[in-house]
């Protein structure tokens, strides 16, 4: 069951969202080569508390960490580790905070240590040019497949896969609502949903470079990576459909 917000519930989404943004300007800031996804987690998790908010993750059911982070071929819910940042990597950053009963969800992917190589910076323009397309077709006169359909469109084009079962999705008083927000068609347009004004969507383009399958990291619970372990990344923007315009929250 969809929960449509009433606009005092957005206004308090707006505000923990630009908060998180804060948080996330912060945190990007302090990442470089040699620190530890660990450090990186206890950075964020700081920085949360400092703005008046909680982690959204550490009210997953079995998640102990404020973020999660993936590096390479991980795609998502990596949990920090004593593993260190090197020169070249591709590492997302992924972080949700509560603030006055409502959560807000953010990820971006970046490289670490110096300018990537053009194929790389290829790579990562694509998920981001993919999550704008998308943040474009959130209107009021469309149907959730738009949304679904202009990330497809721009991974695809560009020679990408979108890793399918994993999915953005509503967002408010819990951080993973109804509906689900796919990547792709997985359905006829004419028979996605509606959107409406009130309905607020955390909207993720997750892809890789060679495969739409996904495995289990060996020897960790949560982590999931690319079937093929071809490089991955994250872009995630939580987003609040309203009857004059379409805000990104975060």
């Amino acid at each position: 069951m969809i929960d449509l917000k009433q606009p005092q519930e957005i206004e308090i989404m707006k505000e923990g969202g630009s908060k998180l943004r804060a948080v996330v300007k912060a945190l990007l800031n302090n990442i470089d080569v040699g620190m530890t996804t660990k450090a990186v987690d206890e950075i964020a998790e700081d920085l949360i508390k400092k703005q008046g908010g909680e982690s959204s993750f550490k009210r997953v059911k079995g998640y102990f960490w404020t973020t999660c982070l993936t590096i390479n071929e991980q795609a998502v819910h990596t949990p920090p580790s004593d593993r260190k940042l090197k020169v070249g990597d591709v590492f997302t950053l992924d972080i949700g905070m509560y603030f006055k009963g409502y959560h807000t969800d953010f990820a971006t992917t970046i490289y670490i240590g110096r300018t990537p190589d053009k194929e790389t910076e290829r790579f990562l323009q694509t998920g981001k040019k993919a999550l704008n397309l998308a943040i474009k077709q959130a209107k009021v006169s469309n149907r959730l497949g738009d949304i679904s359909a202009a990330i497809e469109k721009e991974v695809y084009g560009q020679g990408y896969f979108i890793l399918k079962e994993l999915t953005g999705h509503g967002i408010g008083k819990q951080l993973h609502e109804d509906p689900y927000v796919f990547g792709f068609k997985e359905r006829p347009l004419e028979k996605t949903i509606k959107l409406q004004p009130g309905l607020v969507i955390a909207i993720e383009v997750i892809y890789s470079k060679g495969s739409e399958e996904i495995a289990y990291e060996k020897n960790n619970d949560w982590s999931i990576v690319s079937a093929d372990r071809s490089l991955s990344a994250c872009f995630e923007h939580t987003v609040a459909i309203t009857k004059k315009e379409t805000l990104v929250l975060t």
